[in-house]
């Protein structure tokens, strides 16, 4: 899958104000009906905490990767964001997040699209390297690129 075509710079804010993870969707989820990818503010928060209810979307090392899956969505998307200071969030080793990747995914790409870009983030975020560019990078399209060169040189597993 190419990045390229589902993120663009607009859709990462590398210095948010967000000092919660309500605060940090909101504005995550702004960019994102700012930029188009989504036609209802409300009902793509909603559909994101019916998600979270499940279970948290903490990652590891300071991620999160929260996702909605929602009628509200116009084209699956990505929106990223990484906060001046480490917010409150349940992950997996128990730390608090400081960077959120946050799913945006038509009904219809819930089995397909969704499940292959939730993949390939996952399988990029096991990388060390990856992590720390993440959390320290300043530029927005070189956050871009980096999921891109990692979906270029990630394998292809058959469908």
């Amino acid at each position: 899958m190419d990045i390229n075509k589902i993120l663009n710079a607009n859709r990462v804010k590398l210095n948010m104000s967000a000092t919660n993870k309500d605060e940090a969707i909101n504005e995550l989820t702004d960019l994102l009906y700012a930029d188009g990818a989504i036609t209802n503010k409300q009902d793509f928060i909603h559909d994101v905490w019916l998600r979270e209810a499940e279970g948290s979307t903490g990652f590891e090392n300071h991620i999160a990767i929260p996702h909605g899956k929602s009628s509200a969505v116009k084209q699956t998307t990505l929106a990223i964001g990484r906060t001046r200071q480490d917010i409150p969030w349940e992950t997996l080793d128990g730390s608090q997040v400081r960077c959120i990747i946050l799913f945006a995914v038509r009904l219809e790409d819930q089995n397909t699209t969704h499940i292959r870009l939730l993949s390939q983030v996952a399988s990029a975020l096991a990388d060390d390297e990856v992590i720390a560019q993440l959390l320290d990078e300043s530029d927005p399209h070189k956050i871009i690129r980096l999921f891109s060169q990692y979906a270029e040189t990630a394998p292809v597993t058959p469908t």
